[in-house]
């Protein structure tokens, strides 16, 4: 697998997790050019011209801005991986309204205005990749709005599928079980089971163990390797697909 030095891609989230490896990965595959959006600034890739961008993906006002610093800078784009996202927790009954929105408000109509953006940015054949997740598959207690906000991606990245196909624009979306990555910071059940069983490794193997056939989680590094094959040319016919990537969780 290896890209050509021109190309441009526009990564969101790319500050950690899988939106960092995903750069990573790109890079040195042979991408140079990026476009990095997070509410922090991404690290550094050595020999890449870099746009930073900076800004809340919710924010239609962060794509006016990204639009025309990636046309000024690039021209355009050629591929996307629409990531940024926020994890929550609680059941319906208890649920906020504010709660709610807060995680539908990055993780759908983010990733609506970074599809929006990316699809106009890719003029011509090129591919999106949208990280979605086995929550909008799978239901489970106390995950509604990050359910509902992934399984709504995973259907939005169809629709562009089938806009963008016949253009040649493949997307396809990406749906990880549990990933080690900072998405889990924070949530108080999770810190919990940090503090009663002696380290944050401890505790992601404690969850894998029990909920997935493989008896792991995924890397941050595994799902980018993913994700670079469906942006490459070796996942040529494949658009409108929703990989599940979760060590078995959702049979």
């Amino acid at each position: 697998m290896s890209f050509s030095s021109a190309t441009a891609v526009l990564i969101t989230g790319a500050a950690s997790g899988i939106g960092k490896a995903t750069a990573e990965r790109l890079h040195a595959e042979g991408v140079r050019r990026f476009a990095l959006v997070d509410i922090d600034n991404a690290p550094p890739l050595a020999d890449a011209d870099v746009l930073q961008i900076t800004g809340n993906v919710a924010d239609p006002s962060t794509w006016e801005e990204a639009e025309r610093a990636i046309t000024h800078r690039f021209g355009r784009l050629d591929l996307a991986v629409v990531n940024a996202g926020v994890s929550g927790a609680g059941p319906i009954a208890d649920l906020s309204f504010d709660e709610w929105r807060r995680v539908l408000s990055v993780n759908l109509d983010g990733a609506f205005l970074t599809l929006r953006a990316a699809m106009r940015l890719i003029t011509g054949a090129g591919a999106i990749v949208v990280v979605s997740s086995i929550s909008g598959i799978k239901a489970e207690p106390g995950v509604a709005a990050y359910g509902a906000s992934k399984a709504a991606a995973a259907h939005l990245a169809k629709v562009a599928a089938k806009e963008g196909a016949s253009r040649g624009l493949r997307v396809n979306a990406i749906l990880p079980g549990g990933v080690d990555t900072p998405i889990w910071n924070g949530m108080a059940f999770f810190e919990d089971m940090v503090r009663d069983l002696g380290s944050r490794e401890a505790a992601l193997q404690a969850m894998a163990t029990a909920a997935t056939p493989l008896g792991r989680f995924a890397t941050a590094d595994e799902i980018a390797g993913q994700i670079a094959f469906l942006l490459s040319d070796a996942a040529a016919t494949i658009t409108g697909a929703l990989i599940q990537s979760d060590g078995g969780y959702s049979l």
